[in-house]
């Protein structure tokens, strides 16, 4: 019997039992064990018992509910995706830009916990993918040190690059290739899109970035792809008046000894772009138009944890990060900028709004996926 003939059933038996005599009840029960295949005493709890009325939820009442988890994961989408610890410490100052919710809605945001964070969002997880690597060894290694700069820092200035290409499933012809920059003391995280990943357009990027950033550069670490180890870069990083740049490499195949870029090639590239081939150099000018806005949204608003120890304890390893920062509140507490260079980091920090800025990118971002959408759809009719 359906599920729902079997409750209407119950529902009509209940009215004639509730109403009938002692012998009547019985004879009832009799039919509907009979029917059913219930014992007596189940079936008399099923007849006398409302069918519908809900049970009180076990434990203490419910303290975020589902408005909280509403507004939740709305100021999550908006910090990017922030993992539980990194949204626990931006929470005051999103929530002075955050015009919804009310009052105690927002009190509850400012107190909940990075673990009450990742049980409400867990079902709203998204899954990842992976892309291709581009990397080519270069000729130049021999010139260019081995060396790990993350011991030795201890002031922003020390940059870690990397590319990632947007080739999709074939490295054939020419495509849109992403330039990222991070230093390591503060994470502050630069991004340029460039068309073709050679030295020359590589070390052109770098130089843009370079006038751009708040600080100024002291030592850049590189993979060993022939777009970072050539005579251009090195001689750019070499000879220059205002000083020399402590140019090193990681050691080949060891990804984690450019952890920090690669971390920010997948939340900085992978998770903001995607995997999509983009074979139209126009669309540099479209992604650095995006990245204007990523890096600022990401540079002032979103914190970032350093790892500051880890310790083996038995077959498990314990990492200790530091408080939630943002890269912004890293370079002004770092004592090493000038009172020049902060005030204009303050400045630009006063009139940015978040959200604002948030909403921002995601019409460019849904304007730009669009438009992919259609050179994707051109090119299989084509093909």
């Amino acid at each position: 019997m359906p599920k729902e003939v079997s409750r209407e059933y119950i529902l009509r038996l209940q009215e004639r039992y509730l109403k009938s005599s002692k012998r009547k009840k019985s004879l009832i029960l009799d039919e509907f064990c009979e029917s059913f295949g219930y014992s007596r005493g189940h079936a008399i709890r099923l007849l006398t018992t409302p069918l519908f009325g809900s049970k009180p939820r076990p434990g203490p009442k419910l303290t975020y509910g589902a408005e909280v988890v509403k507004h939740l994961v709305i100021i999550w989408e908006a910090m990017c995706f922030a993992n539980s610890k990194k949204m626990v410490g931006a929470m005051p100052e999103w929530l002075s830009f955050y015009e919804g919710g009310d009052e105690m809605t927002r009190y509850l945001l400012l107190k909940i916990s990075a673990s009450t964070i990742d049980r409400k969002l867990s079902k709203v997880r998204l899954e990842r993918n992976k892309g291709l690597s581009t990397t080519t060894q270069s000729m130049l290694k021999s010139k260019i040190p081995i060396k790990l700069l993350d011991h030795d820092v201890n002031e922003p200035g020390y940059i870690e690059g990397d590319t990632v290409a947007h080739c999709g499933t074939s490295m054939a012809g020419h495509f849109v290739n992403i330039l990222t920059m991070t230093d390591i003391f503060s994470q502050w995280t630069v991004n340029r899109a460039v068309w073709r990943k050679e030295g020359i357009t590589i070390m052109n990027a770098i130089e843009k970035v370079e006038k751009a950033l708040p600080y100024r550069i002291k030592g850049f670490a590189s993979d060993n792809g022939n777009e970072f180890l050539n005579n251009d870069l090195a001689t750019y990083f070499r000879d220059r008046k205002r000083g020399k740049v402590e140019f090193v490499r990681r050691r080949p195949y060891k990804k984690n000894d450019n952890a920090h870029v690669e971390q920010k090639n997948w939340t900085h590239v992978r998770e903001l772009i995607g995997y999509d081939r983009l074979e139209r150099a126009y669309q540099v000018d479209q992604l650095n138009e995006i990245y204007r806005l990523w890096n600022s949204l990401w540079n002032f608003y979103i914190p970032v944890m350093k790892l500051e120890s880890k310790t083996r304890i038995g077959g498990a390893l314990k990492k200790v990060h530091d408080d939630p920062k943002t890269p912004y509140q890293r370079l002004l507490s770092s004592g090493h900028l000038s009172e020049e260079e902060q005030q204009k980091l303050r400045e630009e920090h006063k009139h940015i709004n978040p959200f604002g800025l948030k909403r921002q990118l995601d019409e460019k971002l849904k304007w730009f996926k669009k438009l992919v959408d259609i050179e994707r759809r051109r090119t299989r009719m084509a093909g």
